[in-house]
């Protein structure tokens, strides 16, 4: 079955801007480095800074996926607060996003394609989430993989947003392990709920995607704290795929090293290039990536290029 049936974005009085391409003033690229080197062959250092937007007026219209643990485990407190941080989601949305809901226990179910955020899906959404119940195991691989298929099927999926908002008490007892299914580039934020939570799988799920976070809810302090900022993080996301390129130029210089963190890298052996990819990048976010350069001997002083960035 497939679920390309997810809404399309109608334009609305209050909609903001559609989402659109990546535009100059969304990111911001600053090279810190010395002016001037010896003649002789000798080592430059370079330090890039990446730095998003500080406004999100066209921010991508973000897609997300609420993925809901409504298995007999979750019941009482536990669903109440997926509940509480639901209705908290719904109302913090715009109409430039939308929001689909999958539920799972013995197995999984999609509740509602990706609808548009409006006033009436709000009251709709808000009705759907007042009825969930709790019982059933806990199959948290079918809700992740029903969460995610909502994802890839999207009809409408360029220059949007996406996102995975996973909440469990992590004790899974049906299906395979959770842990082990891969999510690709999609970021799956889990939370974990009550005191006798099992955080093991919820992190391991979160730490196999890009960006993704793990957060306990304990309390309904915690709930507000971890939820809001999740989202709001979610909500300031300027860019998705930024990828920066270091290419040497020419026999000028010769690329030894680019420290970036953890983030993945891969080389060019025909340009000698290397290309780091940060996923996405939120408003006022730096990035931080250093560049060790080793340059060729001159015969006399002059001005040279030695190093070309770009990014994407």
């Amino acid at each position: 079955m497939s679920f390309n049936d997810d809404e399309q974005i109608i334009s609305t009085q209050d909609s903001g801007s559609k989402p659109i391409p990546i535009t100059p003033g969304r990111v911001q690229l600053v090279s810190i480095h010395n002016n001037m080197v010896p003649l002789e062959k000798s080592k430059l250092r370079v330090m890039l800074e990446i730095t998003g937007g500080g406004s999100t007026n066209d921010r991508p219209g973000l897609d997300l996926v609420a993925v809901l643990d409504v298995s007999g485990s979750m019941g009482g407190e536990k669903i109440a607060k997926v509940k509480t941080a639901m209705l908290f989601m719904i109302y913090k949305l715009s109409p430039i996003d939308r929001l689909s809901v999958v539920t799972f226990e013995s197995g999984a179910k999609r509740l509602c394609p990706l609808r548009q955020i409006t006033e009436n899906s709000q009251k709709e959404l808000e009705n759907l989430i007042n009825g969930l119940n709790a019982s059933g195991g806990t199959n948290i691989t079918a809700g992740l993989q029903t969460g995610l298929k909502v994802i890839n099927d999207r009809s409408l999926s360029g220059g949007r947003s996406v996102g995975i908002m996973l909440m469990s008490d992590g004790e899974q007892n049906v299906g395979g392990d959770a842990a082990k299914v891969p999510v690709g580039n999609v970021p799956v934020h889990t939370f974990g709920f009550g005191t006798d939570q099992d955080p093991v799988v919820l992190k391991a799920i979160a730490d196999n995607s890009i960006e993704g976070t793990f957060s306990e809810v304990q309390n309904t302090a915690n709930l507000s704290i971890a939820f809001s900022q999740c989202l709001a993080g979610l909500l300031t996301r300027v860019v998705e795929d930024l990828k920066l390129t270091i290419t040497r130029c020419g026999d000028e210089s010769k690329i030894q090293q680019v420290i970036a963190g953890s983030y993945p890298q891969s080389k060019n052996d025909t340009t000698g290039s290397r290309t780091v990819t940060f996923g996405s990048l939120y408003a006022k976010e730096v990035r931080k990536v250093i560049v060790d350069l080793l340059l060729s001997p001159a015969e006399q002083e002059r001005g040279a290029g030695v190093l070309e960035i770009s990014y994407s």
